[in-house]
């Protein structure tokens, strides 16, 4: 999978806003519990009162904290905040927020020890020196959050002397409150909708990137790579796989930045709020971990086995497709069937294996939560009951608690989702770091001549160490030249050809195209001078017209009809409703044999080459159209080299030259006359198809 992030460099500006757009998310959310804490603990217990800073007091109080305060500082920064106003003293407007909150610590205690004084009567309060050392000497017994109450409950007694709408103060400080709480969901709203567009749109480029490169690395295999995957496995690979890859990306900007992001903030958060409950935490998130193992343990295996399986179902599925007509030739229906349902039932098998496994995941999860919040509310009511904590910290609490936690869930259902792409990575790196043995040359050299190829004590092997499939072939055909190959069914007749526009390299010796060795042509260029007829003979959905005009950017129209007039296809094009534009359908299923390949002997003529190969290119064609069409192509091309792979002996009488091939050997070269005088192969071959000497 690590291989994949490769393709994430190209979107870097994607990624920069996806990431900015998360932390204002993560900000938002995680300021959401502290508004809710603030409605319950200042709007609701509090009466709207944030601190133990009045805005206003009377000159009797004003004295009172004066003379309670005892350091210094704080009594200078007392007497400086706040200005007289009358009868009053009023805080003053420009207060920093640094001062108002040193000011709070300087006034929680004297505020608290003034509702203790305006508990007591006149008598008493005279005795003000003794009444402050008896209240002072109490509250060090207080706890902390109750004291701090204490001292909001003294404010708020100052405001009802001075007649301040208590109610009102409430009512604007809960609308403020949820207002700003409203702003902040807003703009989670926006921030999550734009993630996940821009995620979307991210993993959809990535997905199209992905599958581009697959195609073009496929593409560019030569026939030695196609034997390692399967056609199934390959298409596999650029769909499913690389779907697999994609939803994963949907979902990991939204998911797996976002999490440690969320669960970070949560834990600053929890441990500004109350740190005495964070070892619930630590077993809630221990758990999960513990819980996630044991699952992934189980369930990692199975999920390599799941897009094997996947290719096996393709596998199957294409061959019955492909061959529909012989299943039900041979009465092989039920087999089949049987052979889908072995494949199938693997998948589905493993499928729910998975599914079962990581069932178990999210109720695990839940019941984890939902206990986490009982000990919190249960470990947070024995401490609000002694004082220690207030009811909307432990909500925030619990809230910050859910963040953390959901922040692991987040990691956990992509967790469901990694495994599987982490294959479907792997499967996709293994094709991209696929080799072929084919190179391009750092210095392509540019052809001698036109029209000749010569083949130099070549052999081939498929496969290092294994036995060589053709050896020590050596042969020369000039320009304009018809050279034959004739041979048993494998003795390398397809092999030695497919050495000429590289589509494999020689083991040994050298294969000269216009008198330079291929290995040090441009591919492209080799390509672009030799015409192609392969033994089975493949159309491409779209048009007659566009399947001849295959090979040219800008086909000629004339030169088209042309060609089909050569190939003798034009007979059966004439006959159909729309000539030319009638349609094809992928493969040329909608056609015959002889029909596929006279198109395509079509095609390769339309591309006016120096070299043109017919591998068995005739073998489905009737004697009277083969010898037809193969005087057509002799006119046609007199200036082309034509090399012609045969069964019959009929279809390359005329060659000026006939390779008769024997296990991969010469057996023979010469003309049609001489190899019947000199090659006892090519006398049984001929002698077999009822040739003889006569023709």
């Amino acid at each position: 999978m690590i291989h994949v992030f490769k393709y994430l460099k190209r979107f870097k500006g994607y990624i920069v806003c996806i990431m900015l757009l998360l932390f204002v998310q993560a900000y938002c959310d995680l300021s959401l519990p502290t508004f809710t804490s603030n409605i319950v603990n200042v709007g609701i217990q509090q009466k709207g009162i944030e601190n133990s800073v009045p805005i206003k007091l009377t000159n009797k109080t004003y004295m009172f904290l004066n003379h309670t305060i005892k350091s210094p500082e704080d009594k200078e920064l007392f007497t400086d905040s706040y200005e007289k106003d009358g009868d009053l003293y009023v805080l003053k407007k420009h207060i920093s927020s640094k001062n108002e909150d040193k000011l709070n610590e300087a006034l929680t205690k004297p505020m608290a020890m003034n509702l203790f004084a305006s508990k007591v009567n006149a008598k008493e309060l005279a005795k003000m020196k003794n009444m402050q050392n008896f209240s002072a000497k109490d509250l060090e017994k207080i706890p902390e959050s109750m004291l701090n109450q204490v001292a909001i409950a003294s404010v708020g007694n100052e405001y009802k002397a001075l007649g301040i709408d208590m109610e009102h103060l409430q009512n604007m400080y809960i609308l403020k409150t949820g207002l700003w709480m409203l702003l902040y969901s807003f703009i989670m709203l926006v921030t999550a909708v734009s993630v996940t567009l821009l995620s979307a749109k991210l993993a959809a480029f990535l997905g199209r990137d992905m599958r581009k490169d697959i195609y073009t690395k496929v593409i560019g295999f030569s026939c030695s790579e196609f034997n390692d995957f399967s056609t199934a496995s390959l298409i596999t690979r650029c769909t499913n796989d690389v779907t697999q890859i994609q939803m994963v990306m949907t979902f990991m900007f939204r998911l797996v930045l976002y999490a440690p992001i969320l669960g970070i903030g949560g834990v600053i958060k929890v441990m500004e709020t109350d740190n005495s409950m964070t070892w619930i935490l630590g077993v809630g998130v221990g758990i999960i971990i513990l819980v996630v193992v044991v699952l992934f343990q189980l369930a990692l295996p199975a999920f390599s086995r799941l897009q094997d399986y996947v290719d096996r179902v393709n596998q199957v599925i294409r061959e019955t497709l492909w061959g529909v007509p012989l299943i039900r030739a041979l009465g092989r229906k039920d087999y089949e069937e049987k052979r889908f349902d072995v494949a199938n039932r693997d998948l589905t098998k493993t499928t729910l294996f998975v599914n079962r496994v990581m069932t178990f995941m999210m109720p695990s999860m839940m019941l984890i939560m939902n206990g986490i919040s009982l000990m919190i509310i249960f470990f947070g009511a024995r401490q609000i009951n002694n004082g220690s904590m207030q009811v909307g910290n432990m909500m925030a609490f619990i809230q910050y608690a859910m963040q953390i936690i959901m922040s692991f869930l987040m990691i956990t259902a992509m967790s469901i989702m990694l495994p599987r792409a982490n294959v479907s990575g792997n499967r996709i790196y293994k094709i991209m770091k696929t080799t072929s043995p084919i190179k391009e040359p750092e210095a392509p050299v540019s052809p001698k001549e036109e029209g000749t190829v010569e083949f130099k004590n070549v052999s081939f092997a498929y496969n290092v160490g294994a036995k060589d499939v053709i050896s020590d072939i050596s042969f020369k055909i000039n320009k304009g030249q018809t050279f034959a190959i004739i041979g048993s069914t494998g003795s390398g007749k397809s092999t030695l050809i497919s050495l000429i526009p590289r589509f494999y390299d020689t083991t040994k010796g050298e294969v000269f195209v216009d008198g330079v060795n291929v290995k040090d042509m441009d591919t492209h260029t080799l390509r672009d001078k030799i015409g192609y007829v392969p033994q089975k003979s493949f159309l491409f959905r779209g048009t007659i017209n566009s399947n001849i005009g295959y090979g040219e950017e800008k086909p000629d129209e004339n030169l088209i009809k042309e060609v089909a007039r050569v190939s003798s296809a034009d007979e059966f094009i004439e006959e159909k409703d729309k000539g030319y534009n009638s349609e094809v359908s992928s493969g040329g299923e909608n056609l015959s044999g002889g029909q596929k390949q006279r198109l395509a002997i079509a095609r390769a003529l339309a591309k006016e080459p120096e070299i043109i190969i017919f591998d068995d290119s005739f073998s489905a064609l009737d004697f009277a159209t083969d010898k037809k069409v193969r005087s057509r192509i002799k006119e046609f091309s007199k200036n082309m080299t034509k090399i012609i792979v045969a069964q019959r002996v009929s279809t390359i009488i005329d060659a000026d030259n006939i390779l008769v091939l024997d296990n991969g050997e010469i057996a023979g070269l010469g003309t049609h006359q001489e190899l019947l005088e000199n090659c006892e192969v090519y006398r049984e071959i001929a002698s077999s198809q009822n040739q003889g000497g006569e023709n």
